[in-house]
């Protein structure tokens, strides 16, 4: 099969999905290709959440299990197990969001670690994940960003903050397990590079062991990419980085013109593809020092990566290099990638319905802000359909 078709490959994309499956999973993305129904659904859901409405079971057996492995790590399992059957590896991610309280945020540490000392004798999950504002507020990265002065019960929260990093850091050291952590709004930012990059110098020594994350909509990452790895090769130590499109561009826009400073987001959609192209292409230079997980649903991009690497000589099961994909997004690009050999990884979401919403709300308002996603997956689910006779 042509490299340029290998996306189109459908019996090997949809391999694991039975036809019920299938059908839900085209149902689904026929709703959020409509955005005046993805909106008002949202908001619906999240009103009957709040009122407590009993809308969580059939939250669970539409858009939660199509995006999501279950409730806890034990419902995941059989899906990890089925996708390391079909040479994907699963990263399992604790995906509950905006909590505020101390209790929560060592909850979130702990379910981290906990996860990892798992992994660790588990193949199929060579990576953990947390998001920094799992692990403490909001607000307390966005001063230390702002460079604001803490009031003295906020020095605490920081330094609780920077405690819940290092364990979860030296538990993933301790087993060997590498740890991605997620990027986030850009007013937050700088302080979790900060403390990301204190973390690998302390654990990357002799490999790179902690992921940050470089959201290439942004015009600035390819020049911290740069400087950081000087800062690495002067202290001696490897970088690791996810690097991904981003997740928050609506929500960056509107607060640059609220405030009225430069917007961080490239001028366009191709600016933004140029510069994940590049960023991509300077760590594939620089593999010596720097590990790359590509995060991305963007087939150009993976065909674009598989022929750089093709052109610097590098083994397609090169553990230095890792794609991956969210769970119920992308299975063709997820798994053609796995049958050709590369190391392929599914990102799989995980936790209690009513604290993954925000998750999943922000997944449907994605797919219908990417021009193209939504109506890809639709077509190839079709023409599965199709193959399969069940139309």
């Amino acid at each position: 099969m042509s490299r340029n078709t290998l996306f189109d490959n459908t019996k090997t994309a949809f391999q694991l999905k039975s036809d019920s499956q299938l059908e839900r999973a085209y149902f689904l993305f026929k709703m959020i290709s409509k955005e005046s129904l993805v909106k008002i659904g949202t908001a619906i859901t999240k009103v009957a959440l709040n009122l407590n409405l009993p809308v969580e079971g059939l939250i669970k057996r539409t858009v939660f299990d199509h995006f999501c492995g279950g409730i806890n790590e034990r419902d995941c399992m059989d899906t990890v197990d089925n996708l390391y059957d079909a040479n994907v590896y699963s990263v399992l991610d604790y995906s509950v969001e905006g909590k505020e309280e101390d209790a929560q945020f060592d909850a979130t540490a702990a379910k981290v670690m906990e996860l990892t000392q798992f992994s660790k004798n588990k193949p199929a999950m060579p990576f953990s994940v947390f998001k920094p504002t799992g692990l403490g507020r909001f607000k307390i990265w966005q001063k230390i960003t702002e460079k604001e002065k803490l009031t003295p019960e906020e020095e605490k929260q920081w330094e609780n903050i920077q405690t819940r990093y290092d364990r979860v850091a030296k538990t993933a050291s301790d087993c060997d397990i590498s740890l991605l952590i997620d990027g986030e709004e850009s007013w937050m930012q700088d302080a979790a590079d900060d403390l990301c990059e204190k973390m690998m110098e302390k654990y990357n020594k002799q490999k790179p062991i902690i992921f940050n994350t470089l959201q290439c909509y942004r015009w600035d990452r390819l020049n911290y990419l740069k400087k950081a790895h000087q800062r690495a090769k002067d202290k001696g130590y490897k970088l690791g980085f996810k690097v991904v499109r981003g997740a928050y561009m609506e929500k960056e826009g509107d607060r640059a013109i609220e405030k009225g400073y430069l917007s961080p987001i490239c001028i366009s959609k191709k600016a933004t593809d140029d510069l994940f192209n590049t960023v991509v292409e300077y760590i594939l230079e620089n593999l010596d020092d720097i590990s790359l997980f590509i995060g991305t649903h963007n087939e150009s991009s993976t065909y674009l990566a598989m022929q750089m690497m093709e052109e610097k000589g590098i083994d397609e099961e090169d553990r230095r290099v890792w794609f991956g994909q969210l769970y119920g997004m992308s299975d063709h690009i997820t798994f053609n990638l796995a049958k050709e050999g590369y190391n392929v990884a599914k990102y799989i979401p995980f936790g209690p319905v009513k604290d993954v919403m925000p998750y999943l709300i922000r997944r449907a308002e994605e797919n219908t802000s990417v021009a193209g996603q939504t109506s890809r997956e639709l077509t190839l689910l079709k023409k599965e359909r199709v193959r399969r006779n069940i139309l």
